[in-house]
């Protein structure tokens, strides 16, 4: 299985972004962050700069201005991610997973009752 690549939240952040409007240009992507984060263009720049290096994003020069886009898209990645977090920490049991979710976290009648409906719809196919 292929492993994704190493993003932090910081950099997360700023590829949410990216997947949401590219290709997208640095100043927007500023824009952006700031709405949420209190970050400066040099973070946004150094943020960007390692997403290119972990071939997460390229870039596209036009005239003065650098343009974003995604090399792996968001349910790639968060497939990839889901699976390595569950491959790591439950050696890839599903049932070991929602086992501890069952068991450790408050689960409203909403959440059960929608989980009863995900699984009786897999359990169909």
């Amino acid at each position: 299985m292929e492993k994704p690549p190493q993003i932090s939240e910081a950099e997360y952040e700023i590829m949410k972004v990216i997947w949401e409007d590219s290709p997208v240009s640095t100043n927007d992507v500023c824009k952006k962050v700031s709405k949420s984060h209190n970050w400066s263009s040099k973070t946004v720049h150094t943020l960007l700069s390692r997403l290119t290096a972990k071939h997460a994003v390229s870039y596209e020069q036009r005239g003065r201005m650098y343009y974003y886009s995604p090399l792996i898209s968001q349910k790639e990645y968060l497939s990839l991610e889901s699976r390595h977090f569950l491959d790591r920490f439950y050696d890839g049991s599903v049932t070991a997973l929602l086992s501890f979710l069952l068991s450790d976290l408050q689960c409203s009648d909403s959440d059960l009752k929608e989980l009863q409906m995900l699984l009786g719809e897999k359990s169909n196919l």
